[in-house]
C-alpha cells in the first residue's frame, strides 16, 4: 500500500446554508451529498424513520444518534491515522470499542486489497451541484475505487444501504468530472459495534445506474428549492 498524490483537491470550509449543510469552495457554495440525499427521501422511508423514532422515542432516537455519530468519527479518525502512516499498531491497551472496529475494516477491508492511495478525507465537487468529502480514494483490487468506512449498531442487509452506494456514485461521478479518472467501483467497510465486518461491492454497470439515479436526485432537488415558497 503506497500513497500517490496525483490529484490537485481543493480546500472548503463546511457551512450552513438556509439550515442545510454546503460546502464553501470560496467561488461557490455547494449543497453536501448527503444534504441533498435527505432533501429527496422517498415517502416510505421518511414514514419508516417516522416509525422508528415513535418506538423508540423521540429522546432515545436522538441519543442513538448522537452516539452512532461519536463511534463513526473516532473510527474514521483512526481509519485516516492508519492510511496515512500515523497509526501505532503495536499500541498495548488500546481497546477502545472504536478501534477494534477499525481494526477490523483494516485487516478485513484494506490490508492486502488496498494497493494505492490518491486520498484519503478528501473534498470533491461536481461544478455547480455538490460537493462532499471521501473517506478514501485508491486503487482497491485493481480498481480506481471510491471507499467508505460506516460503523452500524447492528449488521446490515445490502438493500438497506442504498443511500451509501448512492453517496460513492456522486463521489465518483464528481471525481470523474473533475479530475478526467475511471472510478467504476465502490466499497462499502462496514463494522458493527459488536465487531462485526461486513464489505459491500458494487462496480461496473450497475453502478453507473446509481450515478445516473443521483443525477435524478440532484434535479430533483433544485427543482425543490427553486420552487419553495418565498
Amino acid at each position: 500500500m503506497q500513497w500517490n498524490r496525483k490529484y490537485n483537491y481543493p480546500s472548503s470550509i463546511r457551512a450552513i446554508l438556509n439550515g442545510k449543510r454546503h460546502y464553501d469552495l470560496g467561488s461557490e457554495k455547494l449543497p453536501s451529498v448527503t444534504t441533498i440525499l435527505n432533501a429527496t427521501q422517498s415517502e416510505e422511508k421518511k414514514a419508516s424513520l417516522q416509525a422508528w423514532k415513535d418506538r423508540v422515542g423521540h429522546k432515545q432516537a436522538e441519543f442513538i444518534k448522537r452516539e452512532a455519530s461519536t463511534r463513526g468519527s473516532s473510527m474514521h479518525d483512526f481509519l485516516e491515522k492508519f492510511l496515512l502512516g500515523k497509526l501505532n499498531l503495536d499500541l498495548l491497551g488500546d481497546n477502545t470499542r472504536e478501534r477494534m472496529m477499525a481494526d477490523q475494516i483494516i485487516e478485513n477491508g484494506l490490508r492486502n486489497k488496498l494497493s494505492e492511495i490518491w486520498a484519503t478525507e478528501c473534498v470533491l465537487y461536481y461544478p455547480g451541484k455538490y460537493a462532499g468529502a471521501a473517506d478514501c480514494i485508491g486503487i482497491y483490487e485493481n480498481h480506481e475505487t471510491i471507499i467508505d468506512f460506516k460503523q452500524t449498531n447492528k449488521p446490515k442487509k445490502e438493500e438497506w444501504i442504498e443511500d451509501y452506494y448512492l453517496q460513492c456514485a456522486a463521489y465518483a461521478l464528481a471525481h470523474n468530472t473533475v479530475y478526467g479518472s475511471n472510478i467504476n467501483k465502490a466499497v462499502i467497510l462496514m463494522c458493527s459495534k459488536d465487531n462485526m465486518f461486513q464489505r459491500f461491492i458494487v462496480e461496473g454497470t450497475r453502478f453507473k445506474e446509481f450515478q445516473n439515479k443521483f443525477l435524478e436526485k440532484v434535479e430533483q432537488y433544485y427543482f425543490q428549492i427553486k420552487n419553495q415558497p418565498s
